[in-house]
């Protein structure tokens, strides 16, 4: 197919380029950078072009001679120059726009702090094919926001999921993450996710890399096809077009935690060999002491009684105190060999180091027992690549572009040292309760009040115990280790992406392009791999060594930080065990201490079945036109192909007879599909001022490498005997996208916009449980499957307004404010019941998503207070159960706060604070009193300082 584009594409340029064309090159650029999306008109010529995102253009001219090119962008005086053509290339080099400080959008321009990078994503979001949002760098600087999915929360449609305080996944029109296509420069980045998805982890990215971003919510040809959601696309930096040098640095501190924070960056930007060589270097690093509180409930669904189901069966408090550190690299080069030939090379390097000692106190209501466990996590992600390519203009109305890329991303644990297995290490203590509980229910079983059936049990914001004898508190004397585990959580994977784009200016009204991609993908789980070990006297086993107490291992004090759960009601000191010194734990997995100990090796002979490697090779091709059908309406079309082979090798296991036997047999799957996506776009232009767009796409989504997992294990030895499979046979997701926006720019750099989307969604994949009867034996058959079809509706509107109408002091002041409303509909079959279908929200998708900025910008002076909300929204579907039992996160909202001070023309002050409504995240099941989890994180800030050595 792709060998069929290119024959084609070069017939028509053979037939098309006029041997008298000229070419005029420059770059738009102003004191406040580069200007991407600059508007370029031959007045005397029939030609129009717009400069790319490093402000770069190209703009065909029929002959020679004099001719009248115009520049215009917003919030600039218009640029007229008159130029003398000679054959071939006419490189004009910097075209220097001038703000337009005759008006008042000129003034806000070169007075306000936010305007020219606003004017910048703007004139971006203004001239783009796709329906798209765009944020630019110092946008992305002037909010709190550390890393890449903290910037992005911000704009409209995008969602984030919060891990201890800090965003780490988005996701865009509510639509579960892996459903959104995250890019950098373009393609789509390797994930490391743990839990086997295809979403990424975007915690590992510190923001200051980042240029631009691009949230596309209805994709063109040309773009991963990937993205039922919509894209974000991270572009890195690039070499500036004159010497540039920009350092910060900040300390702060963390009101859980009581400890201090610091960050740091450094850009620098040049050119050399008279402007042929451009160099980019971009670092940053964060560290900063973390900590929260988290207060977790597990209820007994697995009950026969269907009352029981609501009560609880343990109630955990954990505290997490521990350090994070974000660092990150990214080089650019770009070599011009001639004005129409250039090579780029980008090279990034990102490492997050998590360091999470976990103190775990439980009260365990089914077995009448306290329980501690102590682990020391130290969590590593990295992200790290290089991209080569280039960008030759074969001729005045034919561009070829190409690049390979090389992408890695790793997430691993290399603890504990003494073990052979390296991965999570965690200890178990517990500790026999004798007195008994005082709030039990009539049947027995603790409850909340609202669920027990006499109304006994209390809320859990306001938890008692109700252990009989006041005096028995969880004791280290009395805690008994009962239980060692190694989870292993290892991800990696290798990305190399090659690939060719063709475009041909057929006329200047046509503008054809084409394109291949080829990526090759190697993946390695260990997710779900655990090692165990059990003390002999635990089991039972005669002339074991006695159980070790806590208080017989070495123990250190337990982290200073806020008051334990302060923000709960109630003293819960009592829960509060002094923890194993981190060597300590190491020490308990080695040969020595087992032995000595009388630990045994109790690892299930089903572990390896949790492991698996495998490869993924995608060959996609696109071809599309760009028609400017009339002076105002464009329209654009096309269509684009892209063939998925899988194939993953792991291990299976059965497991048969008395005594029970366990097998282990190698397995291999594959998995091979095609997704054959039209596109159409179109774009009317009401006036300078206002677009008016309307799409229709498809788009589909991968099935998760979790769900085809060659692992499977089948039980006989228990009822009901089990089977638990990956299905290698899962088809994509599809879904028909249809979108209506319009946008309206204001005459001082704001913008009004809304508009209307839908989706209609095939092939939803979903966890599959129920009975079949194989053999003539009964099996429970946990397996996921394409189930069901899915629909998805919503508008958006946004209004980013500067109210310079006011006089003096008030003309400062504006407000950026947009809300989405998304409802989507998906029914689950019941489990053991086929003809009971429950009806229910995609996962992860709020209905409500809205963002609040309320600005000042005048004199130096720039102060954002921003509220960000995400609507609750369903997280776990129960099949079996059915919708009273799902698990949803509750609507959050969290206020952020920053203030810059210019204290000269290149040294600014910075105030930034994060969660100044510290707001808990919270979890329930089924009703919102029925908590499941609640995690409460403090508040963080940093203050510093900007200084612009060069610009």
């Amino acid at each position: 197919m792709l060998n069929t584009l290119f024959v084609i594409a070069i017939l028509m340029a053979g037939t098309t380029l006029p041997a008298l064309s000229q070419t005029i090159k420059g770059i738009v650029v102003s004191d406040a950078g580069t200007l991407p999306g600059a508007n370029i008109n031959g007045k005397t010529f029939k030609t129009t072009v717009v400069s790319d995102l490093q402000g770069v253009f190209s703009l065909v001219a029929p002959d020679t001679g004099m001719v009248t090119i115009e520049f215009k962008y917003m919030g600039y005086e218009i640029k007229s120059m008159t130029l003398k053509l000679i054959k071939g290339v006419n490189d004009i080099g910097l075209v220097k726009m001038m703000p337009d400080t005759k008006s008042t959008l000129g003034e806000v321009v070169v007075k306000g702090t936010m305007a020219p990078s606003q004017a910048k994503a703007y004139s971006i979001k203004r001239n783009a094919n796709a329906i798209m949002d765009v944020m630019a760098a110092d946008a992305i600087g002037k909010l709190p926001d550390r890393n890449a999915a903290e910037a992005v929360q911000r704009m409209q449609g995008v969602a984030v999921a919060r891990y201890h305080g800090e965003a780490d996944q988005a996701a865009v029109r509510g639509t579960p993450f892996s459903w959104t296509s995250t890019l950098f420069n373009s393609n789509r980045l390797p994930s490391s996710n743990v839990m086997g998805n295809r979403s990424s982890v975007l915690d590992v990215v510190p923001s200051e890399i980042i240029q631009y971003v691009q949230v596309a919510k209805a994709i063109t040809p040309d773009m991963e096809g990937d993205a039922i959601g919509g894209a974000i696309n991270f572009i890195t930096r690039t070499a500036p077009t004159k010497r540039t040098l920009n350092v910060s640095a900040a300390g702060g501190y963390n009101t859980f935690s009581k400890n201090g924070t610091y960050n740091g960056s450094l850009v620098y930007g040049d050119n050399f060999l008279k402007g042929k060589l451009g160099v980019i270097v971009a670092g940053a690093i964060w560290s900063r002491q973390w900590g929260s509180d988290e207060f977790v409930t597990s209820y007994n669904t697995g009950s026969a009684n269907l009352q029981q189901k609501n009560s609880i069966n343990t109630v955990l408090f954990k505290r997490y105190m521990g350090e994070r550190e974000t660092k990150g690299l990214n080089l650019g080069l770009e070599y011009k060999i001639t004005p129409l030939h250039k090579l780029f090379f980008r090279g990034m390097a990102n490492k997050f180091d998590d360091i999470r000692p976990v103190y775990e106190s439980y009260v365990d209501y089914t077995n009448t027992r306290f329980q501690y466990n102590y682990r020391y996590s130290h969590y590593q992600t990295t992200l790290n690549g290089i991209e080569v390519g280039g960008e030759n203009q074969l001729a005045p109305k034919l561009k070829l572009d190409w690049s390979y890329s090389n992408h890695k991303s790793k997430y691993f644990l290399e603890t504990p040292p003494t073990a052979n297995g390296k991965g999570l290490p965690i200890a178990t203590f517990r500790q026999k309760i004798t007195s008994g509980f005082n709030n039990l229910s009539s049947d027995g079983k603790r409850y909340w009040s609202f669920d027990s059936p006499n109304g006994v049990g209390g809320t859990a914001d306001d938890f008692q115990s109700g252990i009989k004898d006041v005096n028995e508190v969880m004791s280290a004397d009395k805690l008994l280790l009962s239980q060692m585990v190694i989870s292993q959580l290892d991800n990696s994977e290798h990305d190399q992406i090659g690939q060719l784009n063709l475009k041909i200016d057929a006329t200047s009204k046509v503008h054809l392009k084409f394109g291949g991609k080829y990526r090759h993908k190697e993946r390695i789980s260990t997710f779900g791999s655990n090692f165990v070990y059990l003390p002999g006297a635990a089991l039972g086993v005669p002339n074991s060594p006695a159980l070790r107490s806590l208080s017989s291992l070495q123990t250190t004090n337990f982290p200073k930080g806020t008051t334990f759960f302060g923000n709960m009601k109630g003293n819960y000191n009592q829960y509060i065990v002094n923890p194993l010194v981190k060597e300590q734990l190491f020490d308990m997995f080695s040969t020595s201490f087992q032995s000595t100990n009388g630990i045994m090796d109790a690892t299930s002979k089903t572990n390896p079945t949790a492991l698996y490697t495998g490869t993924e090779n995608v060959s996609s091709g696109y071809a599309m036109a760009e028609i400017d059908a009339t002076e105002r309406l464009k329209i654009v079309g096309g269509i684009r192909n892209e063939y998925t082979s899988t194939t993953l090798i792991g291990m299976k296991s059965t497991t048969s007879g008395t005594p029970a036997v366990v097998s282990i047999t190698p397995s291999t799957v594959e998995n091979n599909y095609n997704a054959l996506l039209p596109m159409l776009h179109f774009k009317y232009k009401l006036s300078e001022k206002a677009n008016v767009r309307a799409a229709y796409t498809r788009s589909f989504v991968r099935p998760n490498f979790g769900d085809m997992t060659p692992g499977g294990s089948t039980n006989t030895t228990s009822a009901p005997m089990t089977i638990s499979k990956g299905n290698p046979n899962l088809k994509p997701t599809f879904s028909n996208n249809f979108d209506l926006m319009g946008e309206h720019y204001f005459n001082n750099i704001g913008i009004l916009s809304g508009g209307l989307f839908y989706k209609d969604i095939s092939d939803i994949i979903f966890t599959d449980v129920n009975m079949q009867n194989i053999g003539g034996s009964d099996y429970m058959v946990t397996q996921a499957k394409n189930l069901n079809k899915a629909s998805l509706f919503g508008f958006e509107m946004g209004i980013n307004r500067r109210f310079d109408f006011l006089n003096g002091f008030w003309s400062g002041f504006g407000v950026e404010v947009n809300y989405s409303y998304i409802d989507s509909k998906t029914e689950v079959p019941r489990l053991g019941n086929a003809n009971v279908m429950d009806k229910t929200g995609l996962p992860n998708q709020s209905k409500h998503l809205f963002n609040t900025i309320l600005f000042y910008e005048r004199n130096g002076v720039m102060v954002r207070l921003a509220g960000n909300y995400r609507g609750n929204s369903v997280e776990t579907i129960n099949q079996q159960l059915g919708s009273d039992f799902y698990t949803w996160s509750a609507a959050n909202f969290t206020i952020d706060a920053s203030a810059t001070v210019s204290i000269t023309k290149r040294l600014k002050a910075f105030v930034e604070l994060n969660n100044l409504s510290d707001s808990p995240v919270k979890m329930y099941m089924g009703d919102k009193r029925r908590l499941t989890s609640s995690e409460s994180y403090g508040s963080r800030g940093q203050a510093g300082i900007r200084l612009d050595i060069l610009k």
